[in-house]
C-alpha cells in the first residue's frame, strides 16, 4: 500500500519544504501594515498568534497569494488578447482547509485582512461552507446528527454550485447564513456575494475530492475552481487539546448566552464539560480528521505545519 503522508515528506514529492526560518527571511524587507487592535478583532478564541507571527508567516504567504493573482490576471489579459476577447477576469478563489479547532477562521480573516490592506482597492469577500451544512432538521431525518462536520451532511450541490457561479463572474451569488450560537443554519438569511476581486472559502472539508456518483462517473469537485489553497497542519493530539481548551473557555463564554445550543455546558460539572468535549472528539471531530480532512493535505498549494504550542514549524509549497 502506498503511504500517502511518506510521499508528501519524500525530497522527490510534489512538495517543497521550507522550515520557517528560511520562509521568515522572505519578510525581512517587507513592512507589515497591521496594528495589535485590528489583529486583536481578527483573531479567534485561544488562539496565541502574535503580529510576529503574522510578519514572519502570513505576510509572505500574502505576497505569495499576490504572485498568483497576477500572474493569473496576466494570463487572463494575454488569452483576451489571443481569442479577440474583452472579459473580465473572474474572482481568484482561495480554498483554506483543516481540521475544527486548528486556526483557520483566523488565518482566513487575516489573509482576507492583509490581501485588502496591501491594495485598498480589491476587493476580497470571505466565505465559510458551515452555510451549507444541512440544517438540523435535515441531519436528524437523515441520522447524520452525529456526524456534522463529515462530507455527506453538507449541501454538496449548493456549494458546488456557490462555487462555480462566484468563478465563472455571476453578478450575484448568495450563500446560506449559519449560526454558531444557534448551531444550526439561520433561516431567511443569505449572504450576498457581489463579484469580488478575491473569495476565501474556509472550511473542513474544502480540499475532498470529486465522489462517484451511482452512475459511475466522477463529477466536479469544489477545488476544481480554486485557484490557490492553503492546509493547517498540527498533530492530532495538539488539535484535540486545543479543541478541549477553546469548549471550556467557551463555558465562561457564548455558552452562557441564553440562545446558545450548548447552554446547559456553561453550568454543569466542569468534569461532565470536559467528558463531552473528550467524546465529541473520539466520536466525530477525531474520526473526519483522519478520514477525510487530513487526507485532502496533499491537494493544497501552501501547507502550513504548526507545532503544539502554535509556532509554525514549517512551510509546504506544491512545486510548480
Amino acid at each position: 500500500m502506498v503511504d500517502n503522508a511518506a510521499l508528501e515528506d519524500s525530497p522527490f514529492g510534489p512538495f517543497l519544504t521550507l522550515r520557517a526560518d528560511h520562509w521568515s527571511e522572505l519578510a525581512r524587507t517587507r513592512r507589515l501594515k497591521l496594528d495589535v487592535e485590528t489583529l486583536d478583532g481578527i483573531r479567534a478564541l485561544g488562539d496565541p498568534i502574535d503580529l510576529e507571527t503574522v510578519r514572519q508567516i502570513y505576510l509572505p504567504l500574502t505576497e505569495l497569494i499576490n504572485l498568483y493573482i497576477d500572474h493569473t490576471t496576466a494570463l487572463y489579459r494575454h488569452s483576451n488578447w489571443f481569442l479577440g476577447l474583452s472579459e473580465r477576469p473572474t474572482p481568484f478563489v482561495i480554498g483554506l482547509a483543516g481540521s475544527v479547532a486548528v486556526g483557520k477562521s483566523t488565518v482566513a480573516r487575516l489573509l482576507a485582512e492583509l490581501l485588502t490592506r496591501d491594495q485598498p482597492r480589491r476587493r476580497v469577500d470571505l466565505v465559510t461552507t458551515d452555510g451549507f451544512l444541512l440544517p438540523n432538521a435535515e441531519l436528524e431525518r437523515l441520522g447524520l446528527m452525529e456526524r456534522k462536520g463529515f462530507p455527506e451532511s453538507y449541501d454538496q450541490a449548493r456549494l458546488l454550485r456557490f462555487v462555480m457561479d462566484v468563478k465563472s463572474g455571476a453578478p450575484q451569488v448568495t450563500a446560506p447564513v449559519y449560526s454558531h450560537m444557534l448551531y444550526d443554519i439561520v433561516d431567511g438569511q443569505e449572504l450576498v456575494v457581489e463579484q469580488p476581486d478575491v473569495l476565501i472559502l474556509e472550511g473542513l472539508n474544502v480540499l475532498q475530492p470529486a465522489r462517484r456518483r451511482a452512475n459511475g462517473r466522477v463529477g466536479l469537485a469544489i477545488d476544481d475552481f480554486f485557484d490557490f489553497s492553503v492546509y493547517l497542519d498540527a498533530p492530532e493530539a495538539a488539535v484535540k487539546q486545543w479543541f478541549t481548551e477553546r469548549f471550556m473557555a467557551l463555558r465562561q463564554t457564548a455558552f452562557t448566552d441564553p440562545t446558545s445550543y450548548f447552554r446547559r455546558f456553561a453550568t454543569v460539572p466542569e468534569a461532565e464539560a470536559l467528558a463531552m468535549a473528550e467524546q465529541t472528539w473520539e466520536t466525530t471531530n477525531g474520526p473526519n480528521l483522519r478520514d477525510n480532512i487530513k487526507p485532502t493535505r496533499g491537494r493544497a498549494t501552501v501547507v502550513i505545519g504548526k507545532l503544539a504550542d502554535h509556532s509554525i514549524d514549517c512551510v509546504r509549497l506544491r512545486r510548480v
